[in-house]
């Protein structure tokens, strides 16, 4: 009986080694997985990006309403310059979000978004944004920041979102690390040496 203890305890440790493979294969694939679910999906307000302007209109109107939030490290003044604007579904529109930095140093930050209700997300479409790159401010730098969006004619026949007339676009800027240099800008300022 003693032989079978030593393979039983072999067997264990190969088992509990092998979950904890597994968790951590699991634990590394949920951050993509749950960014893929939320983009096909339109889970938790997440919104599409188009790669061209709608080209169905219809006569129904929809109200866009305009949230802007800063994070309280990152310096900024941050709003949106027009509250809300009726459109009909499917128009073309483009908002304009005004950034201020507000401290005596260059600030790199990014903006994290979504729409609300939830189940608009989906229907919801960028196609150009402020909010796909950082954006990097020098002291007391003043810009203006466009979105353009469409609402998808299909949302009056969704089930779920087909009433909606109401959908607020919310965005929160986060300092981030400034970008890295580029390699080119470093070659440049590097002295050939001369043997």
């Amino acid at each position: 009986m003693s032989g079978g203890k030593p393979r039983s305890n072999t067997r264990t440790v190969a088992m509990l080694a092998g979950v904890v493979v597994l968790m951590g294969a699991l634990s590394w694939a949920a951050v993509p997985f749950y960014s893929w679910f939320c983009k096909v999906t339109g889970f938790a307000g997440t919104t599409n990006v188009a790669e061209a302007a709608s080209d169905t209109v219809l006569d129904e109107k929809i109200r866009v309403r305009f949230d802007a939030n800063a994070d309280s490290n990152l310096g900024w003044t941050f709003r949106p310059m027009q509250r809300e604007m009726e459109l009909k579904i499917g128009e073309n529109a483009i908002a304009f979000y005004e950034a201020i930095n507000n401290t005596d140093e260059p600030v790199t930050g990014t903006a994290s978004y979504n729409v609300a209700p939830d189940a608009a997300g989906y229907f919801f479409n960028k196609i150009e944004c402020f909010c796909f790159t950082e954006q990097t401010l020098q002291p007391g730098e003043r810009v203006e920041m466009p979105v353009s969006f469409f609402v998808d004619a299909d949302l009056v026949n969704d089930r779920d979102a087909g009433r909606i007339r109401d959908i607020t676009l919310s965005y929160t800027f986060h300092r981030t690390d400034p970008p890295a240099p580029k390699q080119a800008a470093l070659d440049a300022k590097t002295e050939p040496t001369v043997n």
